[in-house]
Parts: structure tokens; sequence; C-alpha cells
């Protein structure tokens, strides 16, 4: 028996909300890179044995802790919350959010700051309404596209011989 880690890219996806969720499935299937859809209920996912789907039960962060407990230096995380994203990004993985931005361990505590701020703000606002994020829009499914692509070209190259 060998005890040469076998790399193969997989991609993690927080999918509760996740406006990205086709794309994902088409660029992994160019790149031959394993998906598991993470949510706290049932969704529609392609009958392809590259794609699997695992519900979680619906306490506080069970597919975070699903997410973060199997993400590693071969994962590629896909999600909006920004705490998994720091999670994740001290399993080496790479994170990304829907948007195609990446999360990266420079630009995570930036992040976290601006999430505690807004935390705040509408803790304090009380029935004024300070605003959730920015639509989601057709330009950032793009760059979503391109992004997950180049992390998993970059991955690829990464990859031992």
């Amino acid at each position: 028996m060998s005890t040469e880690q076998i790399f193969e890219p997989h991609i993690l996806i927080d999918a509760d909300a996740c406006p990205v969720r086709d794309e994902v499935y088409k660029v992994a299937q160019r790149h031959q890179a394993l998906v598991t859809v993470v949510s706290n209920s049932y969704l529609r996912v392609p009958a392809h044995a590259q794609v699997h789907q695992v519900i979680v039960d619906d306490k506080a962060d069970a597919a975070d802790d699903y997410i973060a407990q199997r993400a590693n230096q071969c994962s590629v995380v896909i999600t909006a919350d920004i705490l998994l994203a720091e999670r994740c990004l001290k399993t080496g993985s790479i994170v990304l959010a829907p948007s195609g931005k990446p999360f990266t361990p420079e630009t995570i505590g930036g992040a976290l700051a601006m999430r505690e701020l807004m935390v705040d703000l509408r803790a304090g606002a009380g029935s004024e309404n300070i605003g959730g994020p920015a639509a989601f829009t057709t330009k950032d499914r793009s760059r979503f596209l391109q992004i997950l692509h180049e992390s998993l070209v970059q991955m690829a190259r990464a990859r031992p011989n």
C-alpha cells in the first residue's frame, strides 16, 4: 500500500442561498473536480458521479462545521459566510465568495472587521434599515466563473507529479 498522498480537487459549497451552484457544476465537470453541496434542506443537484449532496441538521452552524472539518489544501470552498471563510483559510483551502471575490489570509481580517462593524450598526439602528449586501449581478457571475476556473488551474499546477 502506497503512502503517497492522492491529490483530488474538491469543491465544497455552502449551498443554502448560493446563487452560483449551476456554475460550479459546469466548471467542476470541466476540471474533473468533486463537488459536495452542503445545505440544511434538500436542493436539486445534478445526477452526476462527481456531485454529492449532504443535508445537515438545522442547528446553527451545522453546514459550516461540516465544511470546515473537511476543507483542506485540495479544497475550494464557496461561501459568503466570512466566519466560515476564516476557518477554511486556516486549512489551506482556496475560499471564494459567490461574487467571485476571493478571501485570502491577507484580506480576511478586514472582512471580519467590516462584518463586526455591520453587526454593531444593525444592532444600534433599531427599526432603521441599514441595508444588506449589494444585489448579485451578471458581472459577479462572470467574475466568479473566471476565478473558480483559475483557482482549479492553480491547484492542478501545484499538484505533485
